[in-house]
């Protein structure tokens, strides 16, 4: 049942293994299992807040990212963010849960394949996808090439992310200056060895592996995309949906971008009545 109220959010610290994780949280209404936001790159969970305040949930800053610590040794890729995840849900005695994912926040779906008995609705979103035949798009090749893409990221201002921004967004752009100031106050050296290490740990082969077990996820799922995506063709939606087990409804949305709910703000309304129905 659709519900407009918002909730309150806390904000929360705590150590998930030997890095400390920033979260968002929120009440989740009728005793329902809570939802699990998981963003990608370059944002935080800043990205989740008009869904948690529907929703509720937990929307942890990824290490790397964010409010989170970013220490060199920490293993940036699928399974090392599968891996603090699953850390991360334990600490909190979450056993069932639902998973919203988006751009790399696919990660995530490494946790859900190894159990998926424990996930009970899945909506993935613009997200890298775990899948044959995915090619990097042109900034993922610079940040994935050695020294290329450490001059890249030493020679990055606040104006070239905004300039950069016009590619993420539906019309003209740039990106609201809201989304620029979030990512920008935590765009350090420590999330900018992650972005690097994070991409450079996923050539092509270890992205089809990494999505051998989607079958098994057999929870009720929810694929929205935006058409005009530069970054992941929207042909891996339906890719997605047939890789899955269950029954699963793919919502293509022309005319919008790569942060769809930027674009569209009824896709919050859309996501949350597919966790909350």
């Amino acid at each position: 049942m659709r519900s407009n109220a918002a909730v309150a959010l806390s904000e929360n610290h705590a150590q998930v293994g030997d890095v400390d994780v920033f979260w968002r949280e929120a009440p989740v209404p009728d005793g329902r299992a809570p939802v699990l936001y998981v963003h990608g790159n370059p944002t935080n969970s800043d990205d989740w807040i008009p869904f948690l305040e529907r929703t509720g949930g937990l929307a942890p800053d990824l290490p790397g990212f964010g409010r989170s610590g970013k220490p060199a040794h920490f293993d940036y890729s699928i399974e090392g963010y599968s891996n603090a995840l699953e850390l991360f849900l334990a600490g909190r005695d979450v056993e069932r849960y639902s998973l919203v994912v988006h751009d790399w926040g696919s990660a995530a779906l490494g946790l859900a394949q190894r159990a998926p008995e424990r996930v009970e609705r899945l909506v993935i979103i613009n997200s890298v996808p775990l899948l044959p035949g995915y090619r990097w798009h042109r900034l993922a090749r610079i940040w994935r090439t050695p020294l290329a893409g450490e001059i890249f990221m030493g020679l990055s201002t606040r104006w070239g992310l905004k300039q950069i921004s016009r590619e993420g967004t539906a019309g003209p752009g740039p990106a609201p200056d809201e989304l620029i100031d979030r990512v920008w106050d935590h765009f350090d050296h420590g999330t900018q060895r992650a972005i690097l290490k994070l991409y450079r740990s996923a050539p092509a082969s270890v992205l089809e592996r990494a999505g051998d077990h989607l079958g098994d996820l057999r929870c009720p799922a929810l694929i929205v995309w935006g058409q005009d995506d530069p970054y992941i063709p929207a042909s891996f939606a339906a890719r997605f949906a047939d890789a899955l087990g269950g029954d699963t409804r793919v919502e293509l949305l022309p005319g919008v971008s790569h942060w769809p709910w930027i674009d569209d703000p009824g896709v919050i309304d859309t996501v949350a009545d597919f966790l909350l129905s």
